[in-house]
């Protein structure tokens, strides 16, 4: 029987709920467990894909094409299960799924509530989840519910989770409770008030926590443990200090040290081996002692808030933790190198990367940050709307194609190389105009698809013989100007094995320059790496006059297949 471990969360939101879940699967795991995990976010949004950066942070997507919450992609960074559509739901996809059986008559003309039939439908969704993993094998599936205890939003939610504890019965599910306790500056001291009425508002509502994990700035001294203990009517060796740490990579072990594997274990009467941290601490290790450093401009948009690239951002230190390099990722605003700014604010990089968006703003100061790149030799890597920037650029730069653009930007464009491919008239990419502004919405390409690598060229070197990764997004690069694009010196090095479509572009004649219609970040892990990114890095160290590593290519590919 499946064994269930619920985290919750109290006193206020982004204590790392997702972190520690993903850090007691790290634990499990390694003790020969199976393991998987599931988000369940409260907002009545169907998923996060419309959702503002700057509202909800990176949108992660799944090899099934689900986009998700940003927890998925540390889940996988974590844990060897790959997530799935079932992995994360949120409110707005029980309602609607509560709504259809209604109108398709199952409930027999019922009356449809909260209670029975939404908490019902969420045990359901959690109960499939955690059958997805592992050929229905699952020995655990940890529960990451989203918000704090208390708000209405997750109280449905919770109460499943009390449900399915009461119905399975003892010793099925354990329950996790994260919580603040902060540190008060002007009296010197920590406060263990909020954790003790989280626990309060838990217990209010039917749940009993078997681990508490205490958020603070620094380890939490033993007579503060003890209080916390004493008042919340958890065992002493059950409140776990899970203070702030330089790299999230170092919970797992933080948590182990303090035997929180063990705990939940007995909780649940797994019989487990003693976990074997060994990978996991040579990884930190190597994230510790860098031998090298690179510093790599992020010229993005959404630079205010982190959030928006984490998976970048990790892939980048993946990539350091296997050239053992230190990497310093400066985010530049795109739109503050709008007016010319591109060499006074990047010369002083080793390499430079544009991620992936949506929307007009910041686009002219990318494509200045692309220009500078290719004219002064410094490595480049274009992610999605990155590579349609750099194909933006070298048609108006290079092609002497006066106003190219995307039908995104400007729908009026003389020559639109970046398009939907619903506005192309044939497969030869020619353009359509069309006025109506739903035509704007188009077909987004989600998920995993497989392309061959043209032989010979600098994709070919990083990745082999065939691309597989993850798809997020709208626009393509128009095939009616590839073959002017390339005469220029342009080149297509993997096309899409259907469409033919543009799947990476480079630039032969210099040191590094290449551009990805597709997000390898989403399949970069610390154990492994990711060949593209280990790549980038390299290339930033030649740039930078630093010895590089000798390439891990075969190994980084073996990973991420």
């Amino acid at each position: 029987m499946i064994k269930y471990i619920f985290v919750t969360g109290g006193v206020v939101s982004s204590l790392g709920k997702g972190i520690a879940a993903a850090s007691l699967g790290t634990l499990l795991e390694s003790r020969g467990l199976k393991v998987t995990l599931l988000k369940l976010d409260p907002y009545i949004n169907v998923d996060p894909g419309t959702m503002s950066p700057f509202q909800h942070g990176e949108v992660f997507v799944t090899e099934d094409g689900a986009e998700t919450d940003l927890d998925l992609g540390h889940y996988e960074r974590f844990v060897s299960t790959r997530m799935r559509r079932v992995n994360n739901f949120t409110t707005g996809q029980i309602y609607e799924s509560v709504i259809k059986k209604e109108r398709r008559g199952e409930y027999l003309g019922k009356t449809v509530q909260v209670i029975p039939h939404i908490t019902n439908e969420i045990q359901d969704f959690i109960e499939r989840g955690a059958r997805a993993a592992w050929g229905g094998e699952t020995d655990v599936a940890i529960i990451e519910i989203g918000g704090t205890v208390g708000d209405i939003e997750s109280l449905p939610f919770v109460e499943a989770a009390r449900q399915m504890s009461l119905r399975l019965g003892r010793g099925s599910c354990c329950f996790v409770h994260l919580t603040l306790v902060p540190f008060i500056a002007s009296a010197g001291e920590l406060k263990t008030k909020p954790t003790q009425h989280s626990v309060q508002k838990l217990r209010e509502i039917g749940i009993s926590p078997d681990v508490l994990l205490c958020r603070a700035d620094r380890p939490i001294p033993e007579d503060e443990r003890a209080k916390i203990s004493l008042f919340s009517n958890v065992q002493l060796d059950s409140v776990i200090s899970v203070w702030d740490a330089d790299s999230i990579y170092k919970i797992p072990s933080m948590l182990h040290k303090q035997g929180l594997d063990q705990i939940v274990c007995d909780v649940l009467g797994l019989q487990a081996k003693p976990a074997d941290l060994t990978d996991w601490d040579a990884l930190v290790h190597g994230l510790e002692h860098p031998e090298h450093t690179v510093r790599i401009g992020m010229v993005g948009k959404y630079v205010d808030l982190s959030d928006s690239y984490k998976s970048l951002n990790e892939a980048l230190n993946h990539a350091g933790i296997r050239t053992r390099t230190r990497v310093v990722i400066e985010y530049v605003d795109s739109e503050q190198i709008e007016c010319g700014a591109a060499a006074t604010t990047l010369a002083h990089l080793d390499a430079i990367l544009v991620p992936g968006g949506f929307g007009k703003r910041g686009t002219e100061g990318k494509i200045e940050a692309i220009r500078f790149a290719r004219e002064q030799g410094v490595p480049y890597l274009g992610i999605c709307l990155g590579m349609q920037l750099a194909t933006i650029e070298f048609a108006r730069n290079v092609c002497g194609l006066a106003g190219a653009n995307s039908t995104e930007f400007d729908p009026d464009t003389p020559h639109p190389v970046v398009a939907l491919i619903t506005e192309w008239t044939d497969r030869t990419g020619r353009i359509e105009k069309r006025s109506e502004k739903s035509d704007l919405g188009g077909t987004m390409r989600l998920g995993a698809q497989r392309c061959p690598v043209q032989p010979g060229t600098l994709a070919a070197r990083i990745y082999g013989g065939e691309v597989n990764e993850r798809h997020r997004h709208r626009y393509e690069v128009n095939n009616a100007y590839v073959p002017q694009l390339e005469t220029a010196g342009y080149r297509v090095s993997a096309r899409t094995p259907s469409e033919s479509l543009p799947e990476m572009m480079e630039l032969p004649a210099h040191p590094f320059f290449i551009g990805v219609q597709f997000h390898p970040e989403f399949n970069s892990t610390p154990r492994g790496g990711h060949p593209l990114f280990t790549a980038f890095v390299q290339a930033a160290l030649a740039h930078a006059g630093q010895p590089r590593e000798p390439a891990q290519g075969a190994a980084a590919r073996a990973a991420v297949a």
